[in-house]
């Protein structure tokens, strides 16, 4: 009869001594030294507790933690802000946790390259305001700009209200510096646009959730901060007209469109009725709502453009009514509709959340089989559709008082069932995960899935980067 290991011996434990004896208690803490610490992220995806967490305070400490952690097969699951809605960043059992909280901070603003080099644990708000104070603007923005890290938003290339303008998080960044899960460093600070010098690490790891390497600095792409910012909330009268008001908008408007946000009259009239500091910005009801802005660098013409283009568009009948905020606080106002997702949490409890994605032509479409085969089995539901179509991301929200536990499966079937026969995307900003493992196959062909495998695998052939996230097995 054999003799069982005593847990002093196990292999995770062995890991967990070898860190803290080459880190120090400093920076690996044991589990009776974090209690009450926060593990999870915002996904409310099941979640283990780690068996020691990792706050390095350098690219050393990180590249020294892998190291140790690849000797001796430990998983290891990165953490940033805890703002992910994919459960990329929660335990499965038996992993230790690396949390870059400590890495923060803004190493340096270069206004001729029009760059900045942060610490991936810093927060994306620090960014924004560093970016403004000195004379540029960040573009990147999310409703959890408070809490969510740079390093998390590189890991799930996040996406916010600009994209339609700006681009992803990938077309913000110029290099990432990261490390593999051996312990190697890869990357650099490099703050040119054009470097065609072969495969792009950079790209290949942004998005990849923690599961190729650890990302540990960024060289920030900045843009010049607009000098005039546009908004108008406005009411039409079907989904032809917003198509053809998102096309007419960017091609006569002469600073172009940095936001065009989409809410279907569920969404509208829930969140007004239910948040009494909220103002309707127009009188009656409409079949779908916009906010439209514009930022540009001309001031004077800017004003000017943007209300004969709305007005134009009143005239033709395109748009059936329209409030032009003529102060920050009328935009603000207008914005916080569109912001009022940060209250579900109090105000639908119990909802079943999707992020999905089609081609602009598609969208209108989708969304209305997706309304019309959910009522068929839940006709009393709330359903809530908005979404940034400028670039085809649709957000559908589902809630029934009391319905089964077992229905949240039962309706993302029905949502990731027209996703899937309409060639949309199970995800167009939130990740993977482990929240969208079994419908990754409806937007990704088995030669992708064999591909995206093939990659993990050379980089880490041990799978101890957040094993269980963003590939099926």
């Amino acid at each position: 009869m054999h003799e069982q290991p005593s847990p002093e011996r196990s292999p995770s434990q062995c890991a967990v001594n070898a860190l803290r004896e080459a880190l120090g208690a400093d920076v690996v803490s044991l589990p009776h030294e974090f209690t009450g610490r926060k593990n999870s992220d915002s996904s409310r995806m099941p979640c283990e507790e780690p068996l020691a967490l990792i706050r390095p305070r350098n690219t050393e400490h990180v590249a020294t933690a892998l190291r140790i952690c690849h000797e001796h097969r430990q998983p290891v699951v990165t953490q940033g802000g805890l703002t992910g809605l994919a459960g990329g960043a929660t335990f499965l059992g038996a992993e230790v946790a690396l949390s870059l909280e400590l890495m923060n901070g803004i190493e340096s603003i270069d206004s001729v390259s029009a760059s900045m080099t942060v610490l991936s644990g810093t927060p994306l708000q620090i960014v924004q305001e560093a970016a403004d104070a000195a004379g540029f603007m960040f573009p990147l923005d999310l409703g959890a700009r408070g809490s969510c890290t740079i390093g998390g938003n590189l890991a799930t290339n996040a996406g916010g209200n600009r994209v339609i303008k700006y681009g992803m998080m990938r077309d913000q960044v110029l290099d990432i510096e990261a490390v593999l899960a051996d312990g190697s460093i890869v990357g650099g600070l490099r703050k040119m646009i054009k470097n065609n010098t072969g495969y792009d690490l950079r790209n290949l790891l942004i998005g990849s959730e923690g599961t190729l390497a650890v990302i540990t600095r960024a060289v920030l792409r900045l843009r010049p901060k607009p000098r005039a910012v546009s908004t108008a909330w406005c009411g039409l009268p079907n989904y032809d007209a917003v198509t053809t008001l998102l096309r007419r908008a960017q091609e006569s408007l002469p600073a172009g469109v940095s936001a065009f946000e989409v809410m279907w009259p569920g969404y509208y009239d829930f969140v007004l009725s239910r948040l009494p500091e909220l103002r309707a910005p127009l009188e009656g009801k409409h079949a779908f709502y916009v906010l439209l802005e514009s930022s540009g660098a001309d001031p004077a013409r800017q004003a000017d453009a943007f209300e004969d283009f709305l007005s134009g568009m009143l005239e033709e009948g395109l748009i059936s009514d329209a409030a032009l905020a003529s102060s920050e606080s009328d935009a603000a106002a207008f914005w916080a509709i569109r912001d009022a997702p940060g209250e579900y949490q109090r105000l639908i409890p119990g909802r079943v959340s999707f992020d999905v994605s089609f081609s602009i032509a598609d969208v209108g479409v989708a969304a209305h089989r997706c309304e019309q085969q959910l009522r068929e089995h839940w006709p009393n539901a709330t359903i809530l559709i908005y979404g940034h179509l400028g670039d085809g991301n649709l957000h559908i929200v589902v809630q029934e008082p009391d319905w089964p536990q077992d229905t949240a499966p039962k309706v993302q079937a029905v949502v990731y069932g027209v996703t899937g026969e309409m060639g949309g995307s199970v995800s167009a900003e939130h990740g993977i995960g482990t929240k969208k493992l079994k419908v990754l196959a409806l937007s990704r062909t088995p030669a992708e899935l064999a591909a995206m495998r093939a990659i993990k695998a050379a980089l880490d052939p041990l799978n101890i980067l957040n094993p269980g996230k963003l590939l099926p097995h």
